[in-house]
């Protein structure tokens, strides 16, 4: 009798051709559910998130504007050299904020981006049996306080982060410890840490970093809890641990065996470009947005109703939500509604709330856990967290 684990030895080469990951996928759908099926065909993340035949235009569209606004903010360099002024025929003033906006993020944000999408490139390639063992076990306690110390640590700009954390899904971590260890990101690295000590000072940092870590995983406890009684739905890539894994012996054997060449290297720009697509595609259609909102709203207008009050903590949140920064664009700005607005609840709230209500992490989370429910309640779950802190803030103030 012929196991449901047999193959005919004549068709190894040819179902070895199709297992590629940009190879089509009916000889996967047709073979039967076998108890011998492996599981990585059906989790392992393609590095064609496009099909060939359907390229992916909003990013190509996205890509092309802020190409496009980016050289326009050159115009007045070009002025200055007295070469021919080819960028004059602008609709309006608003333009050239646009492209000066466009120019600020780009310059500010692609050195994160580029070292995230390297780190996401190597993070494929670590087994998954490494991941979980340092994450811990899903759902647990410990498991949720090391996805936040890490969040924490990793000196990333918030859409570095978000390129991280789905990676760590696909490894396996538990929901709560990705939003656990998204939430805790935002803007809690090293450098931008320092940088808000010079601006509000080390009381109100240190301060905003343990809430920050409290809230934090608070969402993981919550989305942990939602996912083990059925209200969402659980990483299809989870994976227990194996019995008597131990961490070093098998890091030093697994070194040993490595081959580093021009194959291994070039696997690793593969999975850092795929691992990375779905974020940028999002980041730059984000940045043209935030374009758009300085170009027709000044800043006087932004800073003058963001006080202390619910209204100015409900016209935070709506930027926070709407208004595309990265974490080192939205420190500055939190800083100005701590010191001009007197407003520590704001500025608090204005940092941790964009990565909950940003629409890059919703759409990122939705495309990548494949979940419109999942994305929705990130913001459901971590923002009236946020508020109630940010109340007692601004009463403190």
């Amino acid at each position: 009798m012929s196991s449901c684990c047999s193959k005919d030895p004549g068709k190894k080469t040819e179902e070895a051709k199709t297992s590629s990951c940009c190879a089509p996928q009916a000889p996967v759908s047709e073979s039967p559910a076998g108890c011998c099926a492996p599981a990585e065909e059906t989790t392992i993340s393609s590095c064609c998130d496009q099909p060939k035949d359907k390229p992916d235009w909003f990013l190509r569209i996205c890509f092309l504007l802020v190409l496009f606004f980016y050289s326009l903010s050159f115009d007045g360099w070009l002025r200055d050299t007295g070469l021919p002024d080819v960028f004059l025929w602008r609709l309006s003033p608003a333009m050239d904020v646009m492209a000066h906006t466009v120019h600020e993020l780009v310059n500010t944000m692609w050195f994160s981006v580029v070292l995230a999408a390297i780190f996401v490139g190597f993070l494929a390639k670590i087994p998954q049996s490494f991941v979980l063992s340092i994450l811990g076990r899903g759902g647990s306690v410990s498991g949720l306080g090391r996805a936040t110390v890490a969040g924490v640590l990793m000196d990333l700009c918030s859409h570095g982060i978000l390129m991280v954390a789905m990676q760590l899904y696909r490894k396996g971590a538990s929901l709560g410890q990705v939003m656990a260890f998204l939430v805790a990101s935002p803007w809690n690295s090293l450098s931008l840490t320092l940088i808000l000590i010079a601006l509000v000072g080390w009381k109100w940092t240190l301060a905003f970093i343990v809430l920050s870590m409290a809230l934090a995983f608070t969402t993981g406890y919550l989305f942990d809890l939602l996912s083990r009684k059925g209200h969402l739905p659980e990483n299809p890539f989870a994976a227990e641990l194996e019995e008597g894994f131990e961490f070093w012996p098998e890091a030093k054997r697994q070194w040993r065996e490595l081959k580093i060449d021009r194959a291994w290297w070039l696997s690793v720009w593969e999975e850092a470009i795929s691992g990375s697509k779905m974020v940028v595609r999002w980041l730059l259609f984000g940045v043209l947005l935030a374009a758009l909102i300085r170009g027709f709203v000044s800043l006087d207008d932004f800073q003058q109703y963001f006080g202390p009050s619910l209204l100015g903590l409900g016209a935070t949140l709506l930027a926070a939500t709407i208004i595309e920064v990265c974490s080192e664009g939205s420190t500055p700005i939190a800083a100005d509604l701590m010191t001009r607005a007197n407003a520590p609840g704001n500025s608090f709230a204005f940092l941790m709330t964009g990565v909950a209500t940003d629409y890059t992490e919703v759409m990122v989370i939705k495309d990548t856990m494949k979940s419109w429910k999942t994305a929705l309640f990130l913001p459901l779950l971590c923002v009236p967290q946020v508020v109630v802190v940010a109340v007692i803030l601004n009463q403190m103030a």
